[in-house]
């Protein structure tokens, strides 16, 4: 299989991918894998080790045996999983070269007063607290490579982090916390080769909508109704490009939106 030069230059990397069971890190596994098939190592951590073990296994059967996949499993919302998650990984694939902190959710449309405690709880913990772990486990690993460290760490934002909206202040709130720690880090770290990047996608149609409607699969499909949203595939190329950058160039900032989608409530919906 030929390899492009952003291929080349993924090559002999070791990537780690969280939330990558479903939907925008599913996809993103599949990406890397096709960019680059010949020298790859993959870890893929979920909660659902079964779903992470099927997709291994599509993984090697579509590309080959030169992409190495290790299923992870894992709950970023569990500080002590993310602290111990380096130490359980066989030696041979600590030496991480690109974190992609995708795990996130987001639960119910309710509006204060009436936002359920759990529901504040999860969003936090998963998508703030677990990402900001999860950059902590990895970064002592970039920063002790030459030249002050090398590493790429790409958030999995959202246009919700930009733009409020009336029932989603929560996850809202959770999106700008990640773009503020993000925005912070890249500046902290400045004076290294380890490139911090933010992804911040528009409306994509995966089970992102199913968990917010607490499984209820109707409602969720009429979040997408009388539009084309984006696909997880969509987000997992922009992922993959801009990890296959050359060295300098810093992918920070990305706004993906579906052509009918201006703004985080601005839509055009075909009746």
């Amino acid at each position: 299989m030929a390899s492009s030069a952003m291929g080349k230059r993924l090559e002999g990397k070791t990537i780690v991918i969280t939330g990558a069971s479903s939907g925008i890190g599913r996809s993103t596994a599949a990406e890397f894998a096709r960019t680059s098939p010949n020298n790859l190592r993959l870890i893929l951590t979920a909660r659902r080790i079964d779903t992470l073990k099927q997709i291994a296994a599509d993984i090697t059967k579509e590309v080959g045996d030169g992409v190495k996949v290790l299923p992870f499993q894992l709950d970023v919302s569990k500080p002590e999983e993310v602290s111990s998650f380096v130490e359980k990984l066989p030696e041979e694939w600590r030496d991480i070269d690109i974190l992609v902190n995708n795990a996130g959710l987001v639960k119910g449309v309710a509006r204060a007063p009436d936002i359920a405690a759990e529901d504040i709880n999860v969003q936090f913990a998963t998508n703030v607290t677990g990402l900001i772990n999860m950059t902590q486990a990895v970064l002592p690993i970039f920063k002790s490579r030459d030249e002050g460290g090398k590493g790429d760490i790409i958030n999995i934002g959202s246009i919700a982090g930009r733009e409020p909206y009336a029932g989603g202040s929560i996850y809202c709130a959770t999106k700008a916390a990640v773009r503020s720690f993000t925005d912070a880090l890249r500046k902290e770290l400045i004076a290294t080769r380890i490139r911090v990047i933010e992804i911040d996608p528009g409306q994509v149609e995966t089970e992102f909508s199913v968990v917010r409607f607490y499984g209820d699969r109707s409602k969720a499909d009429a979040v997408y109704a009388g539009c084309e949203p984006l696909t997880p595939d969509d987000i997992a190329e922009i992922i993959v490009f801009a990890a296959g950058r050359r060295e300098n160039v810093v992918i920070a900032d990305t706004l993906v939106f579906p052509s009918h989608q201006a703004a985080a409530g601005v839509m055009h919906r075909k009746v």
